[in-house]
């Protein structure tokens, strides 16, 4: 092996990212994934993450990055990553199929004095519990002894034009101080801030602080916009006053729900690993849960309330669904609320339709929601326009004055629109 190989398990929305900024600062870069469509275009040079270009992918191979489903490129790499997904399973609880896979590919061909870290968000003890077994098991080798092991967050910021992987911290915790070190030594070639951790189990459940606290103050807001709507109170300007002050506040808005994989899932490990080791509830969890899983139903019963004013009933009325991806600007629809929103429009009988600059086609449960081409006629024509993601590209003020009616879920277009 060369002096500088990785292998990044993994190359969704976390693992190709990593993989560019670590073949740009120079490593041999290997890509392993399961999907072998997806490995064939990236080694065509086509991107599936928003974040990078089709230009980007090319560059990544230009310095020497190559996708494989080879798992064997493990045995001839310095560092392992492990960036596969962490979904929620039947009944909440967490599925860490892919990471226990992955474990076993990568311990079916690790080689001594390799540093394997896990990036997959899950819950405390994961890596140390999980992970080593397998590793140890598959390898024959000691963590800690003949390879190093550690935990390193991810923190990827989809559509950000502020923070990549390399401005932003980086936290890693080893299973001892070699580990940890070995950690910093290799991210450290291409981020600005490695932040060392005091252990395996603090890097983890800081990932999960991080994402708890958006989560419950998401809901803390979502749930004062509800009863600030019967105050005849607008939380849009309480939230414009608040944000005023220097220090001990941090401005959160309203929406119609939550999306992504951070906030509906991460959270939920968390709580997860509180009930199955200690027995009672994370209570500001679950309860945030519950706040911000009814925030679609609740956008329903606001545009029921709307149409009602116009002495429209919702069954049978044309709405229209402006921006369907669960962040402004890129097409990632993962946990996006405005499934929900959708469905339960379904169930009271509206005709759905949605336009999106970033998204083609739109699958439901429920079965396909056709694409309006021509935007600004669909908008003239809806009995009611909902804003669920604010696009940059959408002229809200323009669409505003042309719809019928137009509920703003995100407090971005201005009056007529009515904001949630």
């Amino acid at each position: 092996m060369t002096s500088k190989t990785v292998t990044i398990v993994g190359q969704g929305y976390v693992g190709l990212p990593l993989a560019q900024a670590a073949v740009r600062a120079g490593w041999a870069v290997y890509g392993l994934d399961v999907t072998e469509s997806l490995v064939d275009a990236l080694n065509s040079g086509k991107s599936h993450v928003d974040d990078l270009s089709d230009a980007d992918i090319q560059e990544m191979l230009d310095l020497g990055y190559r996708a494989t489903t080879d798992r064997s490129a493990v045995s001839t790499s310095n560092v392992v990553v492990i960036c596969v997904p962490t979904p929620l399973g039947d009944g909440g609880s967490p599925d860490l199929g892919a990471v226990k896979g992955a474990s076993r590919s990568v311990g079916d061909n690790l080689t001594s004095g390799t540093t394997v870290i896990l990036e997959s968000t899950t819950y405390p003890g994961t890596t140390d519990d999980i992970v080593k077994p397998i590793l140890e098991m598959a390898s024959g080798l000691t963590a800690g002894t003949d390879f190093q092991l550690a935990y390193s967050p991810e923190r990827v910021d989809p559509g950000s034009k502020h923070y990549g992987i390399k401005n932003t911290p980086k936290l890693m915790g080893g299973i001892n101080d070699a580990s940890t070190q070995a950690a910093v030594a290799f991210y450290g070639t291409f981020i600005d801030e490695p932040v060392p951790m005091d252990g395996m189990r603090e890097a983890e459940t800081a990932k999960l602080l991080e994402n708890t606290f958006r989560h419950v103050n998401i809901a803390l807001v979502n749930e004062m916009t509800k009863f600030c709507k019967e105050l005849n109170i607008d939380i849009w300007e309480v939230i414009r006053g608040a944000s005023t002050k220097p220090f001990g506040f941090m401005k959160f808005t309203p929406g119609p729900g939550v999306g992504g994989h951070c906030i509906p899932i991460d959270p939920n490990y968390l709580s997860y690993e509180v009930r199955n080791q200690l027995g009672y509830p994370f209570r500001f969890v679950e309860l945030a849960q519950e706040i911000n899983n009814s925030m679609p139903r609740y956008v329903v019963d606001r545009v029921g309330e709307m149409l009602n004013e116009h002495r429209k009933p919702l069954n049978g009325s044309e709405v229209l669904l402006l921006g369907v991806t669960y962040k402004a600007d890129i097409a990632d629809q993962r946990e996006s609320p405005a499934m929900p929103v959708a469905e339960a429009l379904r169930e009271r009988g509206a005709v759905i339709r949605f336009h999106d600059p970033m998204v083609e086609t739109w699958n439901l449960e429920s079965g396909n929601v056709t694409r309006e081409a021509d935007l600004d006629a669909a908008v003239a024509s809806a009995d009611v326009v909902v804003v669920l993601q604010a696009h940059e590209s959408y002229d809200l003020e323009k669409l505003a004055s042309s719809a019928k009616v137009m509920l703003d879920t995100r407090g971005v277009a201005p009056k007529p629109a009515v904001r949630l």
